[in-house]
């Protein structure tokens, strides 16, 4: 029978002695941040220390790669107060930031309890995650951390309070919500070929391509019976027009071939593929559509990536 051992916790602090020189430097190392993007479901690029906010300073600042939205990280060491909630209360203001990272050593009840009431009460797009970092070992191994999420975003509700009081999804809403919930577990058992974001009622869900200039977005399109994965350019015709020169390579590289809409009225452009046979009234072929999302999301990842 092979040896079991017993897991140790380990104080934090005698891994990283200071907030600002020791946890934000290794949190902001790639390795580490993807960890945290999966606790988060964002993937977080462009990550800026100790940004002055007033006589103030937040310790990370970073945009999701896919949305554009800004991301405020503030870490703490120690138990929360009530210092570091108004700060990061300051630190979204000044930032116009959309989702507010606070992560501690141990979340006392009453600062959860504000971060459960801002989630429930603030605006649909304005994301609170409260997060403890412990670390533990086994035996004399090396100390491995652990994100551990105590309260985060109920879209539920916040959605709900955007739509004016209705306390229930709609069937377009759920069925979204429920392929996006059997989309992650297919992206799971297939080992991850990209980044797996948090299931959501919309009609998107974004791949990142390492630029916040474009990424990969597959669309669900009941009404057209379809599922559109696209490359998104949002603002850079110069972009579009530098891949249209290649349409011809791109799309022998691609294996099929692909629409391309520069759209000149508008500031993103689009270059898209349909799959055929989506029915929210009928869940049967979801695994194939899914399979064939996926497989279309990473091609198109790897050939444009080539490009940029």
């Amino acid at each position: 029978m092979a040896n079991i051992g017993r897991l140790i916790e380990v104080d934090v602090r005698e891994l990283w002695r200071h907030e600002q020189y020791d946890f934000s430097n290794w949190l902001a190392r790639p390795a580490n941040l993807e960890y945290l993007n999966e606790i988060l479901g964002l993937t977080l690029v462009d990550v800026d220390k100790e940004v002055y906010v007033g006589p103030y300073r937040c310790d990370l600042v970073a945009k999701d790669e896919t949305s554009g939205i800004t991301v405020i990280i503030e870490n703490q060491l120690e138990g929360t107060n009530h210092d570091h909630l108004g700060k990061i209360i300051t630190y979204a203001s000044g930032l116009d930031a959309k989702v507010m990272v606070w992560i501690v050593r141990e979340a006392k009840e009453e600062h959860r309890a504000a971060i459960e009431w801002l989630n429930n009460n603030t605006a649909g797009d304005i994301n609170f995650f409260l997060i403890e970092i412990h670390a533990y070992k086994i035996g004399n191994s090396d100390p491995a951390p652990k994100f551990e999420v105590v309260e985060k975003p109920n879209d539920f509700v916040k959605r709900s309070k955007a739509k004016g009081g209705d306390d229930e999804l709609n069937k377009s809403q759920s069925e979204r919500l429920l392929f996006w919930e059997q989309f992650n577990q297919m992206i799971a058992s297939r080992g991850k070929p990209f980044n797996i974001r948090k299931a959501s009622t919309e009609n998107w869900y974004d791949v990142a391509v390492g630029t916040s200039e474009a990424h990969v977005s597959i669309n669900l399109i009941n009404k057209d019976g379809k599922i559109v994965v696209l490359f998104y350019i949002s603002n850079n015709k110069a972009l579009f027009d530098r891949l249209y020169e290649q349409k011809d390579k791109i799309e022998q590289q691609l294996g099929f071939p692909v629409i391309w809409e520069r759209l000149d009225n508008k500031k993103a452009s689009v270059i898209k593929y349909a799959i055929d046979g989506l029915n929210f009234d009928d869940h049967s072929n979801y695994e194939t559509l899914m399979n064939a999302s996926i497989d279309t999301a990473v091609k198109m990842r790897d050939v444009f990536k080539q490009y940029l």
